[in-house]
């Protein structure tokens, strides 16, 4: 492969996977990424407020995640493949924007349609920006390089719902609920102008690729039967889903069973977030020593483990033993879901953009069947959670384990 440097210090190029990571480049894809799951998470410490205002139920609030996940999962279909044909730039710019748009008419919302459809629109715009952010890292890295950066790009993620909730507490009391939104809106507009002024433009227009709605169909058939891309997207969707069931279940389990207030659960969902960096962290330097689909499947294991401890402890209500429980599956959803995310995404490098867009895609719909089953299953609050997470880590478990080792190497 031939050396091809940046044409100027913002990458605005199309570069090959040559670069090494700097400190700029992972906070601008870092924040492209976990922009979509903070506009989630930030807005739960509002919903007594919200409802009163808006005379919505608390079936009705929960409309508020449901339709972002379905908008965030289908938009991701369509943006993937067009920013393989048009570049990202365009695509992302203009979907924060969107996002922007949503974000407002959200805070002016006065009534529950109007809020729907200002999440609607929130979602569509802010899904380029989570899955270019996976497409960019493939644009630019390769190999351990790429391992690394998703590596960090998952913890944003995973940081984002866990310390979103303080953030929204704080904004919600001392501004109101509707100036959450515009903050988001805001956070927005600053992510745009960080990755037009520091990466810009990643995508080769001699690599760009002719779009047409039966072409794109063919293109996500042809990934989807694909092992080396769907046993892997799978298996980290699967985990992703089983993250969002818990904080979906989460009130219910530690407010209302454990008695902890709003303030005591965002702690204790900020502090899921040093237990995901820390394993996010370790997964590629594990993953060095003995292999990443090793390293990988150990992880799974270790979430198989964790939740099960959740299911097995729904008839106690100790505070601790549930906290270690859950400590050891967000160990091992953190040390997957970067390691799987890398093998899902290597092999497709000139297709990274449907590729990352249908990994998306699977993620946010098992997100979506994740908190849907734990407010649906007739079953004590800490039962559904514990099940849901231990039928997401087998499932999980299953299908990575007949990932082709000679196709995914190490």
């Amino acid at each position: 492969m031939s050396h091809q440097t940046p044409t100027d210090l913002a990458f605005n190029v199309a570069a090959r996977p040559q670069q090494r990571l700097s400190t700029s480049i992972l906070v601008v894809l870092a924040s492209l990424a976990a922009l979509g799951t903070l506009s989630t998470n930030i807005i739960l410490p509002s919903f007594p407020a919200m409802g009163a205002e808006l005379g919505m139920s608390s079936r009705e609030m929960g409309l508020t995640l449901s339709y972002f996940f379905v908008a965030f999962a289908l938009g991701q279909l369509v943006v993937g493949p067009l920013s393989d044909r048009w570049g990202r730039k365009k695509l992302v710019i203009g979907g924060l924007l969107v996002f922007s748009l949503g974000s407002l008419l959200c805070a002016y919302a006065s009534d529950l349609s109007t809020l729907l459809a200002g999440r609607v629109v929130q979602a569509l715009g802010v899904c380029s920006a989570s899955v270019l952010s996976r497409a960019i890292a493939r644009d630019l890295f390769d190999g351990e390089e790429l391992a690394r950066t998703l590596a960090l790009i998952m913890v944003a993620m995973a940081a984002a719902p866990g310390f979103s909730p303080l953030l929204g507490s704080a904004s919600d009391s001392l501004l109101g609920w509707r100036a959450t939104f515009a903050i988001v809106g805001a956070l927005g507009m600053i992510a745009a102008l960080g990755y037009a002024r520091r990466i810009g433009e990643t995508h080769a227009a001699n690599r760009r690729q002719a779009v047409s709605f039966m072409a794109t169909l063919r293109q996500y058939a042809r990934l989807s039967c694909d092992a080396r891309f769907i046993r892997p997207a799978l298996a980290v969707s699967l985990t992703v889903g089983a993250l969002y069931a818990f904080f979906g279940a989460a009130p219910a389990v530690l407010m209302v069973g454990m008695g902890l207030s709003a303030f005591e659960l965002g702690l204790l969902f900020a502090g899921t977030v040093i237990v995901v960096f820390a394993s996010g962290l370790l997964a590629p330097k594990l993953a060095q020593r003995w292999g990443t689909v090793h390293v990988a499947t150990g992880g799974i294991l270790l979430a198989l483990l964790g939740s099960t401890a959740v299911y097995l402890l729904q008839n106690t209500q100790d505070l601790l033993l549930f906290t270690l429980a859950l400590t050891v599956f967000l160990a091992g959803m953190g040390t997957v879901n970067p390691l799987g995310t890398a093998l899902t995404l290597q092999p497709f490098g000139q297709q990274a953009g449907a590729a990352s867009a249908l990994l998306g895609f699977l993620q946010m719909s098992c997100a979506a069947l994740g908190t849907w089953l734990t407010s649906a299953l007739p079953l004590p609050a800490t039962a559904t959670l514990g099940l849901t997470l231990a039928v997401f880590s087998l499932l999980a478990l299953s299908v990575f384990a007949f990932a082709d080792r000679a196709e995914n190497p190490a």
